[in-house]
């Protein structure tokens, strides 16, 4: 892997092998159409896409692979059929770099994580409510 201590997403996509950057820049993409009022950072050195309501989707990469991270369990789950042929262990989707970026299922994928953090945050404030009734 690169370098780390990247100030922005362009300097990380920048930083990697010129035959992987086209990579990450279409999951860039798909994650940044699927979720357009998420915030670019860096952070855990790499990329990273952030609503008020906490992080959405990180994506970094590997040797041969590129992952998405957090895969939670309702994540696996809802996408169980569109994963069985990638790698999956506990908090991580691994995409390999030599075959076509599944652009559509990380928008989806991204979708999905904000929808889920939005019901975590409506959980929260119920809950909180219902504390101080």
């Amino acid at each position: 892997m690169a370098r780390a201590g990247f100030k922005s997403v362009n300097e990380y996509i920048a930083s990697q092998p010129v035959a992987v950057q086209g990579i990450l820049e279409r999951v860039r993409s798909a994650i940044r159409k699927a979720v357009p009022g998420a915030e670019e950072v860096i952070s855990y050195k790499i990329p990273t896409y952030k609503l008020p309501s906490g992080p959405v989707l990180y994506f970094g990469r590997w040797k041969r692979h590129y992952s998405l991270y957090p895969a939670t369990g309702r994540v696996v789950a809802a996408f169980k059929n569109e994963l069985a042929s990638y790698e999956v262990s506990k908090g991580t989707i691994r995409f390999p770099l030599f075959l076509p970026v599944p652009v559509k299922l990380i928008g989806r994928i991204a979708k999905f994580r904000a929808k889920e953090l939005v019901e975590r945050e409506r959980a929260k404030t119920a809950t909180a409510a219902k504390r101080r009734a």
